[in-house]
């Protein structure tokens, strides 16, 4: 008998438990019925991020193609080797960067997890230094080199002021990145077409996977982010490939869809979005950030201007 009632409190308690859970998934954007989701700047659903790194001389060419097609780019730059050869001269990174993001890539790009804590701190805030006295901008960006990191690295990166920080390990996908110092790109640049060295056969099949992700991020019909990122001297080798960089500059340009950002403009709206506060049933938004946010509700869109608190009457 005891282990009956034993058996019909669990039941009991189990059966409580998954009342509980259901409840738990509602949260603030569905009690009233009505989904809250970010858009992207201007009211868009997908963004388009160019992340380039070292600084070398393919970089003119590159900033020039993107200026053409009205796309921003971010720069990964190491200050260390500026004015050396194949690399960019100093006095003309305000102006070559003029549209675009310059950022952190250490000073002289080494493998930073080999590194002491000093010298990683040395080579990030070093760049930083530099690259703020040469574009009189504050930068806080950042993409590690040949992509290293361990937590160490990603640590004192934080402690630097550094706000995000991108790898080089592909995503394939076109989620918004939940650990910004962790920032994993959607695919490198023509994806790993022109690895192989005279490899017809690779290169075809990776320039088809770049292609089809591309024409599935142009086709998604939720919230998309594309980052692409790679070198602008990785163009000058074999092949074709600054033409196919303006393929690709072709067909992802004057969408109107997509906002065309930079990294850090990105990282900047989505935390500004974060900081949204809303009435206990979210008919009431207030928008306290310095910057104006779109988002979609229910299957209307809305634009919260900096400042501002908008009020929904159902």
């Amino acid at each position: 008998m005891k282990n009956i009632s034993t058996i019909i409190l669990l039941f009991v308690l189990l059966s409580v438990d998954k009342t509980v859970r259901a409840q738990e998934p509602i949260t603030k954007d569905t009690i009233e019925g009505k989904n809250i989701e970010m858009l992207f700047p201007g009211g868009k659903t997908k963004a388009l991020i160019i992340s380039m790194d070292d600084g070398r001389d393919a970089d003119r060419r590159l900033v020039e193609l993107l200026n053409k097609y009205g796309i921003n780019g971010t720069f990964h730059l190491n200050s260390g080797k500026l004015g050396t050869k194949d690399y960019l001269k100093k006095e003309e990174i305000k102006t070559l960067y003029k549209n675009h993001e310059v950022s952190v890539h250490s000073a002289n790009h080494p493998p930073l997890s080999k590194l002491s804590a000093k010298e990683i701190r040395d080579e990030i805030l070093l760049d930083r230094k530099e690259l703020e006295r040469l574009t009189g901008k504050i930068i806080n960006g950042m993409a590690y080199p040949f992509g290293n990191y361990n937590d160490t690295v990603v640590a004192i990166a934080k402690e630097c002021g550094i706000t995000y920080a991108r790898t080089v390990e592909d995503a394939y996908n076109f989620s918004i990145p939940t650990n910004f110092l962790l920032w994993t790109p959607t695919i490198h640049q023509f994806g790993k077409a022109y690895f192989i060295p005279n490899d017809s056969l690779n290169n075809q099949k990776e320039l088809a996977i770049f292609y089809k992700t591309i024409n599935q991020f142009l086709a998604a019909d939720t919230l998309a982010l594309l980052d692409v990122w790679g070198h602008s001297w990785e163009n000058d080798g074999e092949g074709n490939r600054w033409n196919e960089m303006e393929k690709f500059c072709k067909l992802v340009a004057h969408n109107p869809a997509i906002f065309y950002s930079t990294q850090i403009d990105l990282v900047n709206y989505i935390n500004a979005y974060k900081t949204l506060q809303y009435s206990i049933n979210k008919r009431i938004i207030t928008n306290n950030s310095s910057m104006d946010i779109f988002i979609k509700r229910g299957h209307k869109s809305f634009t919260i201007k900096a400042g501002e608190t908008i009020r929904f009457t159902e």
